[in-house]
């Protein structure tokens, strides 16, 4: 599958790597440096270019931005061809970190969404970059639960799908306005892992009986 990444940061090439493994071909863009986006791309066998042409090279689109930048990462867009599938990775965190910038009676993935009308949005926080980037999703020999919430059936299996390749245990969560639960989780999980000493190297579980 023809991936494009908006963001090549932490998250966004830790997923690349990933996905690249399982036979996906990724095209990077959004990048202060484009030097530096380039080297990147390359480095992982991987394309890069403009916001434009990433977005139409994928059939999913990753949103792998810092939250100060998403809206202008999203105005570079342009016009696109039909209904894109775009998975917000997005944490709406304060620059200090200190909270969410946005939640509550709203979600970054419902804000995401108005910014881009032409997405079918899927909102789904990776694992930390740290673990991506530790070779291995699994903590514990267990796989880190992903709570994926959209309006879109179709564009969240296709998610879900994706998820489980990259060693994960997706969760459906339910519709794009849940991600004003799950977003917070994630803040939950920075303070665990940053602001508690706990490390990066963990994740959520969901448990049935």
């Amino acid at each position: 599958m023809n991936i494009g990444i908006l963001g090549a940061g932490n998250v966004g090439t830790g997923l690349a790597k990933h996905l690249i493994s399982k036979g996906h071909q990724v095209f990077f863009s959004f990048a202060k440096d484009q030097d530096k986006l380039a080297a990147t791309a390359r480095s992982l066998d991987a394309r890069s270019g403009t916001v434009p042409e990433a977005v139409a090279f994928g059939e999913i689109i990753i949103l792998a931005t810092p939250w100060s930048v998403t809206a202008a990462a999203l105005q570079q867009v342009g016009q696109v061809s039909g209904k894109k599938i775009l998975w917000d990775c997005t944490n709406a965190l304060k620059p200090d970190m200190s909270g969410l910038a946005i939640g509550t009676t709203t979600s970054a993935g419902e804000e995401v969404a108005r910014l881009a009308p032409w997405a079918r949005l899927v909102k789904a926080i990776p694992p930390f970059a740290e673990l991506m980037h530790s070779g291995s999703m699994r903590i514990a020999n267990q796989q880190p639960a992903i709570f994926v919430c959209s309006d879109d059936a179709d564009a969240k299996a296709a998610v879900h799908k994706l998820l489980a390749q990259l060693d994960t245990a997706p969760c459906d969560a339910g519709p794009l306005r849940n991600a004003r639960y799950t977003e917070p989780a994630g803040f939950l999980m920075v303070q665990l892992a940053y602001a508690l000493g706990y490390g990066a190297n963990i994740g959520l579980s969901l448990l049935k009986k």
